[in-house]
């Protein structure tokens, strides 16, 4: 039942169902998320961190930036999100996606800018 609480009050939160509807199309860096909702970092981590408790989301670590996709390991959670991602108005998250594909296209041309953001470094 506990487990249960958990995955509902972890999404009883806007910033975190918003969260989940970018992660909808693949991995993305906490600093891509972070840019998409124009939010600090700090409450960023702080909204993954609810959804990696409730097993909503799962993380890998590469160098110092923790990349989040979503959790798809167990069969209630997926079934949870797919509702949500389906739910979820695309209109909702138009500016945060805008946000994200200007920044995405910033980091992926290895501008300056992004010198302290998980930006691959060319060789």
């Amino acid at each position: 039942m506990a487990d249960l609480l958990t995955v509902f009050k972890a999404l009883s939160d806007e910033t975190r169902l918003k969260v989940i509807k970018l992660l909808e199309h693949g991995e993305l860096c906490v600093c891509d998320i972070t840019a998409a909702l124009g939010m600090s970092q700090s409450k960023v981590s702080f909204h993954l961190g609810v959804l990696k408790n409730a097993s909503l989301v799962k993380s890998r670590k590469e160098g110092k930036w923790m990349h989040y996709t979503i959790n798809d390991s167990d069969y209630f959670n997926r079934l949870l999100t797919l509702s949500i991602i389906q739910e979820l108005p695309e209109e909702v998250l138009k500016n945060d996606r805008d946000r994200l594909e200007a920044f995405l296209k910033n980091k992926n041309n290895d501008q300056p800018q992004m010198k302290n953001c998980c930006a691959k470094k060319s060789a």
